[in-house]
């Protein structure tokens, strides 16, 4: 398995964690204690798509594939957690990362 596979691999599941606990936040399963996790769940999976695009422009991949994803992640702060925009957003980072991941494999 090659270092950008790897990469992508570990990011999608960091991405699906911070799903996970994100879910849990929006449903109420959780309160305060799992908000910073949150937060440096996010920032370290922005830091992974980020270094897997280089991985992959590095490689002479499809880093490109990755941008739709990144740009949604960005987008994220834009929207207030415990709304509808929030969760939406949350679910089409997921979907762009992993059509993306899937282009660029």
């Amino acid at each position: 398995m090659s270092v950008q596979h790897l990469a992508l691999l570990l990011t999608g599941a960091l991405l699906a964690a911070l799903s996970g606990l994100g879910l849990s936040l929006q449903l109420g399963w959780r309160r305060d204690a799992a908000r910073w996790p949150h937060h440096a769940l996010f920032f370290i999976v922005c830091a992974g798509v980020l270094l897997c695009g280089a991985l992959l422009g590095w490689r002479g991949g499809r880093w490109w594939a990755l941008l739709p994803a990144l740009a949604l992640l960005l987008w994220m702060p834009r929207t207030r957690p415990g709304r509808a925009d929030h969760w939406r957003l949350a679910l089409g980072c997921a979907l762009a990362y992993g059509l993306g991941a899937w282009a660029a494999w």
